[in-house]
């Protein structure tokens, strides 16, 4: 069958370039399941892929898209039935194995997950990798029985997961202070749900105190660097962090003193390898108890010609929200 793709190149000088190409399924990867893309979500990650970054994609031509949503048209697996409604997110998707900036992918059924019932495909991708990250954080935050005394902190609070960690954290009753570089999307934070905008040059602490005034009980931070390592100092006695991104930093310089003393946990969240059974279970609660019904509307629906331009935003730092390709 032949499709549409977004194809990334790398030319005979090391630059790469972005086209729209005809492409045919018989060219995909070997797997189990066909799936007819109708959406994916756009995140930083594929904009990495897109400039060609090889710590992401390590061979040209790629299609780059780590999540998809869509239908089943062949499979090997009675698992997945041809008309399924599925996803997929992470694994190797768009990283090394044509992604959801096609029309068609082809993945092995470890990969793949049955959409909750009445749950769309759109409202999938307007969750994708960025949502069920977010998700993860929250449902770690939980399990961890952080005080709903004290508010909860949310750093790269405009991006997709901070953005959709506040929306969530907000419909489950907790108090939320977002954390951000941008002064001038205040208004947009506390449309989600903030309670109170930190701007992120008011917060960062550069002394050498080992502890700050624990203001917070707890954290989902996508930054690591600088930002973790005063957030460590923030938080409340027997708080917690779920620690998801390097956004500023993969270095963390801290002392033990937040641990030993107000026994603070912090808790790493994957969301790319992680067991399927694992993200079946948070896909669960995503459609259900969890469901986020103005999410749709928040996210920016493109099309394959807005891919180039909005990854180039992305990749600047010059948007906020969510967004969601329709094929």
């Amino acid at each position: 069958m032949d499709y549409k793709a977004l194809v990334v190149s790398e030319s005979d000088t090391g630059e790469f370039s972005a086209q729209i190409k005809a492409l045919n399924t018989e060219n995909l990867p070997a797997g189990d399941v066909l799936i007819k893309v109708s959406h994916s979500s756009v995140n930083f990650k594929d904009a990495l892929s897109f400039s060609g970054n090889k710590g992401v994609t390590q061979s040209f031509p790629h299609t780059p898209g780590i999540d998809a949503a869509g239908q089943v048209v062949e499979s090997s697996d009675p698992a997945f039935p041809v008309g399924s409604k599925v996803l997929v997110t992470g694994y190797d998707l768009g990283m090394n194995t044509s992604g959801g900036f096609g029309q068609y992918i082809r993945v092995p059924s470890g990969w793949v997950i049955n959409l909750p019932n009445g749950f769309s495909e759109q409202e999938a991708m307007s969750w994708g990798t960025a949502g069920l990250t977010a998700a993860l954080c929250v449902d770690k935050l939980i399990k961890s029985e952080i005080s709903r005394d004290k508010p909860v902190l949310v750093s790269g609070a405009t991006g997709g997961v901070g953005s959709i960690a506040i929306l969530l954290l907000t419909k489950l009753g907790y108090d939320v202070h977002a954390l951000s570089s941008k002064a001038d999307k205040t208004d947009y934070l506390r449309s989600l749900g903030a309670k109170e905008v930190v701007l992120l040059s008011d917060f960062i602490d550069e002394s050498k105190r080992p502890m700050l005034k624990p203001i917070y009980s707890g954290a989902v931070d996508v930054a690591g660097g600088d930002v973790l390592a005063t957030i460590l100092k923030s938080i409340d006695y027997q708080g917690a962090i779920a620690c998801c991104g390097l956004v500023a930093s993969p270095t963390l310089k801290t002392s033990v003193f937040p641990f030993i003393l107000r026994d603070v946990s912090l808790l790493g969240v994957d969301s790319v390898e992680l067991p399927l059974s694992r993200k079946q279970e948070i896909w669960d609660k995503i459609g259900n108890e969890w469901r986020l019904e103005e999410l749709v509307s928040t996210c920016k629906l493109i099309s394959m010609d807005e891919l180039t331009e909005t990854m180039t935003a992305m990749l600047k730092g010059q948007i906020s929200g969510r967004f969601v390709l329709a094929h």
